[in-house]
């Protein structure tokens, strides 16, 4: 490592023939400090490129993934009936159970929905990654939610290795697993329906099916894992759909936002969006767990609280 001269003049320690002439002090720039050569400056970028790519994975790896977003909203629905302005919805998705999340990572979730005190809670999908033996140890863990209007599920693209066995494990833990069905939910003289549809990729989704026992005119929330069939299902009675599957994209970029997201997401991918022709609300969450990738950047994992309102 190299050591700044304290002066000007030839240090007294030196050898005799450097201090008559053999020793040529460095160049210094005009500041004092010494000319830094091409060299040293691009170790330094790369040591900084390398230090900051470090930060950034572990903050991807470590940090992201378990920094909880709750995002709070109220979304005015000019069909809701009165009786149930003031819903508080939770709605979460994406789990992945087996991957990278775990029951411990679960119950933290769960700990923060019964904080929310839900009226309703729906999940959209991906209870696990593969396989469906990885929800037995939580099945206790999702059994201590309660909501008053009831807890429902549908199945994501990464639920269809054993959908019998993980049916009935969400149906041990208090869920109502919706596979284009619907049910009714009472209140004040009023009543809205819940709807879910099967996965578009690996299920055989039937809006029509769905809808059959709906009275005409009611509102109607759908459950549907990609978020994109919303262009479909705006064709249908439904108010209101709620989706997961895109991870927000799960890796997103300074100015150029998610470079990848799944087929079934591309159009509808993080938040709020209301659809073209009708004008039908899907709130995209971003999921809670990771696939095929332990990382988050820019995309923090969500939990969304949505204040139902008239409007």
């Amino acid at each position: 490592m190299s050591t700044k001269s304290s002066g000007g003049s030839p240090r007294s320690d030196l050898p005799a023939a450097a201090s008559t002439g053999g020793y040529t002090p460095p160049e210094k720039e005009n500041g004092g400090g010494r000319k830094m050569t091409r060299r040293q400056f691009l170790a330094r970028g790369a040591a900084t490129a390398v230090g900051a790519g470090l930060l950034a994975g572990g903050y991807a790896w470590q940090g992201e993934p378990n920094w909880l977003e709750i995002t709070r909203r109220e979304l005015p629905l000019k069909d809701l009936p009165s009786a149930f302005a003031g819903t508080r919805l939770v709605h979460f998705s994406d789990v992945h159970l087996g991957f990278n999340k775990d029951a411990h990572d679960l119950a933290r979730l769960t700990r923060h929905i019964k904080e929310e005190k839900p009226d309703l809670i729906c999940f959209t999908g991906d209870i696990v990654d593969s396989y469906a033996e990885d929800l037995t140890d939580s099945v206790s863990i999702l059994a201590e939610l309660e909501a008053p209007l009831g807890k429902y599920a549908i199945l994501g693209n990464h639920d269809y290795k054993n959908t019998e066995l993980l049916t009935r494990l969400l149906n041990e833990s208090g869920f109502r697993v919706l596979r284009n069905q619907s049910y009714l939910i009472r209140q004040g003289g009023a009543v809205v329906a819940v709807a879910g549809l099967d996965d578009m990729l690996h299920g055989k989704p039937d809006p029509e099916a769905a809808i059959q026992g709906i009275p005409e005119g009611t509102f109607t929330v759908l459950m549907m894992h990609e978020p994109d069939y919303a262009d479909t299902a705006e064709g249908y009675p439904f108010h209101l759909q709620l989706s997961g599957h895109s991870h927000g994209g799960q890796i997103r970029l300074p100015l150029l936002g998610a470079p990848f997201t799944p087929y079934g997401s591309q159009k509808y991918i993080n938040g709020l969006y209301y659809t073209e022709n009708k004008a039908m609300p899907v709130y995209v969450n971003r999921g809670f767990g990771e696939t095929m990738m332990p990382l988050r950047f820019m995309c923090r994992p969500e939990l969304t609280v949505l204040t139902l309102r008239r409007g």
